[in-house]
């Protein structure tokens, strides 16, 4: 049974597909890249991936007769001089055609098997390379934490250095408060220039860059103005120095939030794919906390402390720059430049055999070429100009339903809060009555505490679910901030007062850490199709830098205007819109391959949204009973059915009627499990 957060069903169907005439007639044609396409079903195919109203998700070499699934592969072979690796291929393709039924496919011997079933068993078994990869994108992701939180501990110092006194006894006084008004607003510019940056600029050029360099040129690419940026913060005279150079640093921040998850999605097995694209978030968490310890180590560097804090983000670089081009390029990236032996040689690097190597490289093929084909049926093409697939985003249905989830996840990061803390987490310390040592010893255990809660979610996120880990983690947030809140109301002098409210912001970032924390750029790394994927990560990544600036910019004046609890109260609140806004529109893409997606969001937003409201919600609401009982609750309808991937050898097709796949009944043995 599947947990209640949009696991779906697996529909056991097995097929009995008699093997067609495989030469091409009326009915039938070939593709580019050798992959036999029955009209028929071609078009129920499309039909599936615009309005996919019953939720089936299906495997596009599903249906091929397998005498005529070998000859594809024959010429796939042919056609991009792999030859040599033809009986792999065959055996790799009839794996990816019914990957459940390993034991009836007479071309595998016993050891094959037992390097396929290791998937399951040994799920985390895999070349040191792949997790060198990793190693070194959780390496970025630390640059990134890093870059976020040396302007938490600078705001303490540099704004009175740099004439812009926002705070302090310059602005206790009421003859200076329409000047420290104005200098918050500029504080807020200062800190929010990098995602004004981003927003803007970075995240777009992102697109044309991975086009052109791959996904680890483009990193490299990153690593060097995180390399320089910090050198300039350390070094400026004035203020528009400093923006200056945080906005050469957003350039940099930009392209890797948006290649660096996108590149760990697609070198990833399907079976860990949330654990280790999510190393983006836990290791961004260990680059704040690396940050708060350089915050920590410069605090008595006297009027050089601010520019020490700034300047220190350079350190990781280093191991970045040096390593990225040790990594073998991302397969689909490959095959989307048309480098087949290239991508080959890419997941054989990445894989423990060759026959997986094998599988991976024929069902990605063969899930770009059916890409391609509806891409074609649209009237689009896929070597459309950047803003031609901007404009896509939003047009068509498969892709606009992506572009909704993603910025959903994208905005509910913004709307929980994180980012005041992240940003401000010094400010708002001292705030409660600490000093300037106390506030980033306090911001240090913030950090700490994001570090180590991050970590969960690692077996979490491909267990429980995107969806499972935000709807538990949400209602929380929102309780520990509104209490953080109110705990600003016990009076300072009480030492109580800054325990309490120590205690529940460190449960507030217990709970975001595996949550909200590393589902974001997960979940919008692998939602959009590979044609789309970059820009649909730009547009997440613009999406997520938007809303961080209006929360960098406004809360330094939202402070002055409101105070602690409320503005604390304010994002309590939003926290239970967001809840609202994914129960609604977040479907659930955990243990599903970045091909088989493309069906998931074939499903209408209006479908998904009532079987939410009307079918889930009343489900749980009649089950708290047993719930709190630790009784099994009832079975709730299942959303999505996943068609078995399964295919007829000549000796079964012999007894089924009809003459082509598209004649055989498929039954379906459907299993309600709650979603």
């Amino acid at each position: 049974m599947a947990d209640p957060n949009g696991d779906p069903e697996i529909n056991n169907a097995p097929a009995t597909e008699s093997v067609a005439d495989p030469t091409p007639d009326a009915t039938t044609e070939k593709r580019k890249g050798s992959v036999f396409v029955d009209k028929s079903l071609e078009k129920d195919s499309f039909a599936a991936l615009t309005e996919n109203v019953t939720g089936e998700i299906k495997n596009p070499l599903v249906g091929i007769p397998k005498e005529q699934l070998i000859q594809d592969v024959e010429g796939f072979a042919s056609e991009f001089d792999l030859r040599e690796m033809i009986p792999m291929l065959i055996k790799g393709a009839l794996v990816a055609q019914n990957p459940a039924g390993i034991d009836e496919i007479t071309e595998l011997d016993d050891e094959d098997r037992r390097i396929l079933r290791e998937e399951v068993t040994h799920k985390w078994k895999h070349p040191r390379i792949l997790y060198l990869t990793i190693v070194l994108n959780s390496i970025a992701a630390a640059i990134q934490g890093w870059d976020q939180t040396g302007s938490n501990g600078a705001n303490l110092t540099f704004s009175p250095a740099l004439g812009i006194p926002d705070t302090g006894e310059f602005c206790k006084d009421p003859a200076n408060a329409a000047t420290c008004d104005k200098n918050s607003w500029i504080v807020g510019f200062i800190n929010s220039a990098p995602y004004i940056a981003i927003c803007l600029f970075a995240a777009w050029i992102s697109d044309p860059i991975n086009h052109i360099l791959g996904r680890r040129g483009t990193i490299f690419l990153a690593a060097i103005f995180s390399l320089l940026a910090p050198f300039g913060e350390a070094t400026v005279q004035t203020w528009p120095q400093l923006v200056v150079c945080r906005i050469l640093l957003g350039i940099g921040m930009g392209l890797k939030e948006v290649t660096v998850p996108v590149y760990s999605a697609e070198i990833a097995p399907r079976t860990i794919r949330g654990g280790l694209v999510m190393s983006w978030q836990v290791w961004t968490a260990f680059g704040i906390l690396l940050g708060t310890c350089a915050n920590l180590v410069f605090v008595n560097t006297g009027k050089l402390v601010w520019r020490l804090q700034f300047g220190s983000a350079f350190v990781p670089v280093i191991p970045l720059l040096i390593g990225v081009y040790f990594c073998p390029e991302s397969p689909r990236w490959l095959l989307k430049k048309g480098q087949v032996s290239k991508a080959y040689r890419s997941l054989v690097r990445l894989r423990n055999s060759e026959l997986q190597a094998a599988r991976d490289l024929y069902f990605i093929h063969a899930q770009l070429v059916y890409e391609d084909a509806l891409l074609e049926k649209s009237g689009l093409s896929k070597n459309s100009n950047m803003f031609t697939r901007f404009i896509e985003l939003f047009t068509i249905p498969r892709l606009r339903r992506a572009t909704l989830a993603s910025g959903v996840v994208m905005l509910a990061q913004q709307m929980c809060g994180i980012n005041i803390m992240s940003f401000y987490s010094s400010t708002i310390f001292r705030n409660a009555g600490a000093s300037d040592i106390v506030a980033l010893l306090a911001s240090f255990g913030f950090g700490l505490v994001n570090f180590v809660f991050a970590w969960p979610a690692v077996w979490t996120i491909d267990t429980f679910g995107r969806r499972g880990l935000l709807l538990f983690t949400f209602p929380n947030m929102s309780w520990t901030l509104l209490a953080a809140g109110m705990a600003y109301f016990i009076p300072q002098d009480q030492t109580a007062h800054l325990g309490v409210v120590l205690f529940f912001v460190y449960i507030y970032d217990a709970f975001y850490s595996p949550g909200e924390g590393p589902v974001p750029f997960t979940y919008s790394a692998e939602v959009f199709p590979l044609s789309h994927r970059e820009i649909g990560m730009s547009w997440a990544v613009a999406t997520n830098n938007f809303w961080a600036t209006v929360v960098s910019l406004t809360f330094p004046r939202q402070l002055r205007a409101f105070g602690t609890p409320g503005a604390f109260s304010f994002y309590a609140a939003m926290n239970l819109v967001a809840l609202f806004l994914i129960f609604c529109f977040m479907p659930e893409t955990k243990q599903r391959t970045l091909e088989e997606l493309d069906y998931v969001f074939a499903v209408p937003t209006s479908t998904h949204t009532k079987y939410q409201m009307f079918t889930v919600l009343p489900w749980w609401f009649k089950n708290i009973p047993n719930f709190l009982r630790r009784r099994e609750p009832t079975h709730c309808p299942e959303l999505y059915k996943f068609e078995d991937d399964s295919w007829a050898n000549a000796e079964d097709s012999k007894d089924s009627k009809g003459s082509g796949p598209e004649t055989a009944p498929r039954e379906k043995d459907e299993v309600e499990v709650p979603v």
